[in-house]
């Protein structure tokens, strides 16, 4: 798609936050803290999710999870996503959000689809249930609104395709007052297999009046340009799409205002981002750490697991990648990022392949008789979880 062709947005209006590019980072679990947000805000705008939050833990003060509601200082607007199942709790959660002035934007799940949350009603299971998600939906509006924070939702087409309810929980979270509905074009049952249904975006982006996001299957920046001009959304929703390529987000900056430029890092310039990236985490778990040595081997575990996503393609030993991803300071990873040919052109043939989890269809776990009765609000038992994370 050219610069001619690129379809004409506006900025992505949240209450009072205008965002541009209109341009979300997914929550992921284990991915999405403070560092990872800082390293792909430094390539381009949008708004930076950070990791989900679950109700519970949130009103129960776990420390764990109030530690995991932080933001950098120039973040902007601060983005936070809450999972709940119980509009009481949920409401209560929005409440500590506003009145602790936690976050600028909250945003619902309904998109999980792993079996520990559907198997509780919770997630991608819950539109089924109408009337309990059209209570959840209200009461975190009713809840944010006097504060002026905008609450959006985050949903799948449904539990499977003989299940589905992006429609009619799309109309229902407009009517509740939500300033967004983002949709994944995939069912919980698909998990994230198979190709993402871009029809059914954009049905549900003609259905509503609210801005509708679309997520799934957006790979490179031109792919976003396609899924606009395919469905007519107001923005997009990235997420395994940047795993090891944070720079996506320069692509995507360009990409919406036209130009037509796009990264190609050559392996020297991966190293310097992947050294970047881990800087920032050892700087997030050092920070307030009695033991600075510790935040630094904490800091370099976690960036562990990205070390084969920015490695994709690139023709990079066995046993290079292996120490790679068991590096325990910055020192080490230093030693090894200097073993890397530099030149080594970018892998055009990872080009538009996908990210992270690929993994097959399967059975999505419910609780006994939940499809039973659409009506039923009663709220699951067991379903609030008390980890944050997802």
């Amino acid at each position: 798609m050219t610069a001619s062709t690129v379809p004409a947005l506006r900025p992505l209006t949240l209450g009072q936050h205008q965002v541009w590019p209109p341009v979300v980072l997914a929550p992921m679990a284990g991915i999405t803290n403070i560092g990872f947000r800082r390293l792909c805000r430094e390539q381009g705008g949008g708004i930076y999710v950070c990791e989900m939050i679950t109700t519970r833990a949130l009103v129960e003060r776990n420390p764990k999870t109030l530690r995991m509601i932080a933001f950098g200082d120039d973040e902007k607007p601060r983005s936070l996503q809450l999972y709940g199942t119980d509009p009481e709790i949920t409401a209560a959660a929005v409440r500590i959000v506003v009145e602790r002035n936690l976050a600028d934007h909250i945003d619902l799940n309904f998109g999980c689809p792993v079996p520990k949350v559907t198997r509780r009603g919770g997630g991608a299971a819950l539109p089924w249930r109408r009337r309990l998600f059209a209570r959840l939906v209200r009461a975190a509006v009713a809840a944010a609104s006097p504060s002026g924070v905008p609450v959006t939702v985050k949903m799948r087409k449904g539990i499977d395709d003989d299940h589905l309810t992006y429609v009619e929980a799309g109309l229902a979270a407009q009517e509740a007052g939500v300033a967004a509905v983002a949709l994944h074009g995939r069912t919980a049952a698909q998990r994230y297999s198979g190709t993402a249904d871009w029809d059914a975006i954009a049905t549900l982006k003609q259905a509503l009046d609210v801005p509708v996001l679309g997520n799934g299957d957006i790979w490179e920046a031109d792919d976003a340009l396609r899924m606009v001009a395919h469905t007519g959304v107001d923005g997009v929703v990235i997420g395994r799409g940047c795993l090891g390529r944070p720079w996506l987000f320069a692509d995507l900056e360009a990409a919406f205002n036209g130009r037509p430029e796009r990264r190609l890092p050559n392996l020297g310039e991966v190293a310097l981002t992947m050294r970047r990236h881990a800087e920032l985490l050892v700087d997030q778990f050092t920070a307030g750490a009695r033991n600075p040595a510790r935040g630094e081997r904490d800091g370099c575990t976690d960036f562990r697991k990205h070390v084969a996503w920015y490695l994709k393609g690139f023709p990079v030993g066995g046993e290079l990648r292996r120490s790679l991803a068991m590096i325990e300071s910055l020192a080490q990873l230093d030693d090894l990022l200097g073993k890397l040919d530099p030149a080594e052109p970018f892998p055009l043939t990872a080009l538009g392949q996908p990210r992270g989890r690929t993994n097959s269809p399967g059975k999505v776990f419910l609780p006994e008789g939940w499809l039973a009765s659409r009506d039923d609000d009663t709220v699951p038992e067991g379903a609030e979880m008390d980890d944050s994370g997802g």
